[in-house]
């Protein structure tokens, strides 16, 4: 468990490296915003949340019986929460804020950074 990263995971260096080569200046964990997002443009309030699939639950009402220790299933659980309120704070705080899936990073790289390009340009 020790080599799970909460920041700077793998997905968040390829989107951290892709907006950089392309010029796209942004605040990496922004704590002035809730949540801390993960990429974040407060001039423009544009915050984009990226997400691992099983952390934060992608898909969890399929996969949820499958789990069999209570703690983790709470734990996800406990995420998915999280993640939805802080989303709705940003949001009233006049925050556009975008969504991404890990999986979308890995089997779709171009298409999902050209996706969060423009969300933020």
């Amino acid at each position: 468990m020790s080599r799970i990263r909460s920041k700077n995971t793998g997905i968040e260096k390829r989107v951290f490296s892709y907006l950089r080569k392309h010029k796209i200046y942004f605040y990496k964990h922004y704590p002035k915003a809730p949540g801390k997002p993960d990429v974040a443009l407060p001039s423009k309030k544009r915050a984009v949340m990226i997400h691992g699939d099983f952390w934060h639950g992608y898909h969890f009402s399929r996969w949820r019986d499958r789990i069999p220790a209570k703690y983790w299933r709470a734990k996800i659980e406990a995420n998915i929460k999280r993640d939805a309120s802080q989303s709705r704070k940003l949001r009233r705080q006049g925050w556009k804020v975008m969504k991404i899936w890990g999986h979308e990073i890995v089997d779709k790289p171009d298409m999902t950074f050209r996706r969060i390009e423009r969300f933020l340009r």
